[in-house]
Order: C-alpha cells, then structure tokens, then sequence
C-alpha cells in the first residue's frame, strides 16, 4: 500500500494527506464559519468579499445580473425542458417576465408601480444582485468546506445527535451552520452537491432543504433592525435558531417528510456508516481518508463554479418575477388576508396581540421572509417577537429559497413544499409564543 492511502484494516497517513485535511479545511471553515471585523463590519470573509466586489464594481454588477437572468431565462428552453412537467413550464414563463423585469431595473424604465422603493429596486439590489455574486463565489470556497475531509469528520463527530433527533447524517449539521453564517443559497449548493454524490437519500436531502436552509444571520440582523430587537439581539437569535430546529425535528416526524423515500439517486451511494470505537479517532480517519481520495484542486473548483453559477441562472429569475408577483399581491390583493385565516385560530388562541394582523403577517412570509416584518413595525413587542421568528423558522419563500430548491435535483414537488411550509408556521407560532410571553 502506498504511502498517500488508507485503507478499512490498516489506518496510515503520511504528513502531506495531513497537511491536505487541515489546511483545506482551516480554509473553508474560515472563509464561511468566522466572523472577521474589516472597516467596523463584522461578517464572515465570503460576505466581505461579495461586499468588496460589490462596491468596487457598482456600476458593473447590475450588468453582471441582467446577463445572468438572461441566461438563466433562456436555457429551459435551450434545454428543450421549459416543458417537462407542468411546473416546468410555469417556471420558464415567469423566468421569461423575470428577464423582462431585469431590463426594466437595470434601463430603469416600466410600469411606475414596479418602480417604488419596496419592488423592484428593492428585489433587484438587494436580492438578485446579492444572491448572484454570493452563490458562484461561495460555490469556489466549497471545494475546501466539503471536499478535503471535514464533512467527513463533523459527519462522525455528529452522529450521535443528528440521525436520533432529525433523521439526518452527522454531516448534515455543514449544512445548517452554512446557511446560519452564510446563506440558505449556500446550504443548498451543499446539499445539493453531497446528495449528487450519493452521500443523502432523498428523504435526507428533502429534510435538510426545507428545515435546515433558512436565511443567514446577516439577514436575520435586517429583520431585528427593522422590528427594533436589536436591544435582545442573542435572546432573539437564539431563539430563533432553537425553535427552527424543533419545528424541523417534528415536521421529519409527519407527512410529507416521514413519506419520502430512502433511497439515492446514484449507482454507488455512500452512506454515512456508524462507526463504533473512540468517536474522534473515527472522525479524523474518516477526514484523511478523503483528504487522500480527493480529485485535483483546480477540478473540483471547476465542478463547484459549475455547479453555483448554473443555480445562479436557475435563481435568480424566478427571484425577481415570483417576488415581485409577491410583492404586488401583498400590497394590492386581499390574497395574504385570505391566505391568513389558516393561522388565525392559532394567533387567536395562543393570545397573539392583533391576532388578525399576526395572521396575515404569518402568510405573507410565503412570498417573501422580509413582508412580515415590514406589516408589524407598528405592533407590540409581543407581535414583533413571534413574527420575527417565525419570518425565519418558516424557511420557505417564494422570491428565493423555494426556486432554489426547485433548482436542484432534489425530488420536492410544491405541494409538499407549501404543506411542509404551513406547517412549520403554524409549529412556529405554538412555540414561539409562549416563549415571548416568558421573555416579555
């Protein structure tokens, strides 16, 4: 056997295959886990470099989205697959508007009412032009985050939490702190990639996408800011990360999650195998063992830059045209009122101040996760608190994370999407409630 491998009856290694391991994934633990100050804002270094980007190519980067959504528009129907299923062709039409309102953002000319603060300036600069640099800058950075070891090695090192309480690998928990610290984009591009690669089953994939990629904290700080919790800003985040994960633990437990099959969607799967002995003896040989079997550097950045720009285009239209179909629902249509009767016996009897408005505000998460805070600026603590948490713990919404999850190749229709989505709100507001009525 040579030096450079590792084998299941004799575990060897020698200094490079360590150097391998540790390095790349100091890399990718840095650039997507550690907060660093520069120029008085704390964030981890992939925002700081999609921020550096921005500001130093302003006036180029509206271009850069406008090209991105073109591309993104046209390819269905270059694919030949605009048609494939009725979803399909729903998508590639409004991805067809989406490139329509992209000239209009970019050439600013259209209808007056697209042109009003929360629109489609609001969709475009602070969504499409954001989500479309973060996801194929952070896509190259993944390379380190899960192709040197290190999923290999939380992987183990998790076990013993994750399968019990979620039903999902140890490696799984990569996922969820990516989209914590990062983005719900990125922790799609993770899941996505791990379970092409046959290391999730379809229910695992489908658990992960719908309960673990919620939106980051630097959009969660957007909505505190916005409802004035920034005074209880760690009781705020903790909570809703807490309360995210026992909404996820039960909706596992219930349909459609508890139906969905077990089986991969590759030839060769690999599946996390439990391992028995010293747990962190296990997870550091796991991490070598594919650090050593890891392609070439320069393939596997150009199989992620790949993978990321191609969600890109697949995001970014539906992101302006379903958002702003969204928006102008919320704001002109009696829709979300409607939509917020199946939350309000719930807000009623929970005792949510305003349970009429906490119920509407409930539903407009739907469309986009920012409305609800924007309908309650002017309730109640109380009102303020669930509503934000519930903004988070939904996870599910239209203008972004739902196309991406249809961007993927995760088998997940809309109708599993919407039910998982309503139940998750409603789980939200059972639990967040009380703890808002304790805290204030």
């Amino acid at each position: 056997m040579s030096n450079n491998s590792l084998d299941k009856n004799k575990f060897t290694y020698n200094s490079r295959v360590i150097f391998k391991f540790l390095f790349f994934s100091f890399i990718g633990i840095l650039m997507f886990f550690i907060p660093i100050k520069i120029n008085g804002d704390s964030s981890i270094l992939l925002d700081h470099i999609v921020t550096g980007i921005r500001n130093s190519a302003s006036s180029l980067t509206p271009y850069y989205g406008l090209i991105v959504i073109l591309l993104g528009g046209i390819m269905p129907f270059i694919k030949k697959t605009w048609n494939k299923t009725k979803i399909d062709t729903v998508f590639s039409i409004f991805k067809l508007f989406g490139i329509i309102v992209a000239f209009m953002a970019v050439f600013n000319f259209g209808p007056k009412v697209f042109f009003e603060p929360d629109m489609v300036p609001f969709l475009f600069n602070n969504l499409v032009i954001t989500v479309g640099l973060i996801v194929p800058i952070g896509s190259v950075f993944l390379a380190f985050l899960i192709s040197y070891g290190l999923l290999e090695f939380i992987g183990i090192l998790m076990q013993p939490i994750m399968r019990p309480i979620w039903k999902t690998p140890g490696r799984s928990a990569i996922d969820a702190v990516a989209s914590f610290v990062g983005s719900y984009s990125i922790g799609l591009l993770i899941t996505n990639r791990v379970f092409k690669e046959g290391k999730y089953t379809i229910k695992e994939a489908c658990i992960i996408a719908t309960g673990f990629s919620t939106v980051s904290a630097t959009f969660m700080i957007v909505v505190a800011d916005t409802l004035n919790l920034m005074d209880i800003w760690n009781i705020y985040f903790w909570s809703s990360l807490i309360i995210t994960f026992i909404v996820t633990a039960i909706t596992v437990r219930i349909y459609p999650l508890s139906k969905k099959s077990n089986s991969y969607i590759t030839d060769n799967p690999e599946p996390e195998i439990k391992q028995k002995g010293n747990i962190f003896f296990n997870a550091w040989k796991e991490g070598l063992k594919a650090a050593s079997n890891s392609k070439p550097f320069l393939l596997n950045i150009k199989d992620n830059l790949k993978d990321g720009f191609n969600m890109a285009m697949g995001i970014l239209p539906t992101i302006l045209s379903v958002g702003l179909f969204g928006l102008l629902l919320t704001k002109y249509t009696p829709v979300f009122d409607i939509i917020g009767y199946i939350f309000y016996p719930f807000t009623a009897l929970l005792q949510i101040p305003e349970p009429m408005l906490a119920a509407k505000a409930a539903s407009l998460e739907i469309a986009e996760m920012f409305l609800p805070a924007l309908l309650v600026t002017g309730s109640s603590i109380i009102t303020k608190f669930v509503i934000a948490v519930t903004s988070i713990s939904s996870i599910l919404f239209f203008s972004a994370s739902i196309p991406c999850i249809l961007s993927t190749e995760i088998p997940i229709s809309i109708r599993e999407i919407i039910i998982i989505w309503i139940e998750r709100t409603i789980l939200t507001l059972i639990i967040a409630t009380p703890v808002a009525f304790l805290i204030f």
